[in-house]
């Protein structure tokens, strides 16, 4: 079970996280940084945020579907996007809301100067709980 909470003494998220997120379940789940790549291994989206967004988050709903997860039991995401500037933000929010609803995990967004390949654009991992 996750409780999401936005306490009145921190700043209101706009949607797209929650400030804190208890979770309480039986088993934790690691999702490994998630990157716009196909099943097949090809590079969706070179040079595209949004269309590298779409492909990380569909790549995150499976690798969560595989261990028996969904996307409401993330408690926390790490965000990192190469080159990051604020209009980067605006790409992944539609996103996240997509994915997350109106109840978003814990973040962080971080910019990086390059991920493991020079085609990669963003990265996401998670952590989720199941109850």
């Amino acid at each position: 079970m996750l409780e999401h909470q936005n306490p009145p003494a921190l700043r209101q998220p706009t949607g797209a996280y929650s400030q804190v997120v208890t979770a309480r379940g039986a088993a934790t789940v690691y999702v490994a940084g998630q990157v716009a790549t196909d099943p097949a291994g090809a590079i969706v989206g070179v040079g595209d945020l949004r269309a590298q967004a779409g492909q990380v988050f569909a790549n995150l709903r499976a690798a969560l579907e595989a261990a028996g997860a969904a996307p409401s039991q993330v408690a926390k995401l790490t965000i990192y996007v190469v080159g990051f500037r604020p209009e980067s933000r605006d790409l992944l929010v539609p996103e996240l809301r997509a994915m997350f609803g109106d109840r978003p995990p814990a973040n962080t967004l971080l910019g990086v100067e390059a991920l493991a390949r020079p085609e990669y654009l963003l990265e996401v991992d998670a952590v989720a709980v199941l109850d």
